[in-house]
């Protein structure tokens, strides 16, 4: 499946950004799908993931409460709603996608840029 990561931009802290991932080539109820995050010099980190029928979701410690993962199959897109943004969510945000039976994630998007000023 390939996958296009939208939506990301310059906004102040305490401000809210939605991030899109569209998906093509497969149809995506066949996979869990999820956020991550990566700054420079820093290892890539995990911020959110969804089950393939949306049913479940999970968050990394330092963005629960504030963001929101969903998914709507039928338009084959994720998306992350981000409030309360702090400087530190600065990082470009990667989506990516695992078939239902794999363990590793094995298809990315190309990243978006998420900047928050204090």
């Amino acid at each position: 499946v390939q996958l296009q990561a939208s939506g990301g931009g310059l906004v102040q802290a305490g401000g809210s950004l939605r991030l899109s991932c569209a998906a093509s080539g497969r149809t995506v109820n066949m996979y869990h799908m999820g956020w991550f995050r990566q700054t420079p010099g820093k290892e890539r980190e995990f911020v959110a993931s969804i089950t393939y029928s949306g049913g479940s979701t999970s968050y990394g410690g330092s963005v629960k409460g504030r963001f929101t993962i969903s998914r709507d199959n039928a338009k084959n897109t994720m998306y992350l709603q981000m409030n309360n943004l702090k400087p530190e969510d600065t990082a470009v945000y990667y989506c990516a996608a695992r078939l239902v039976v794999r363990s590793t994630w094995d298809s990315w998007g190309q990243g978006t840029q998420v900047t928050v000023s204090s």
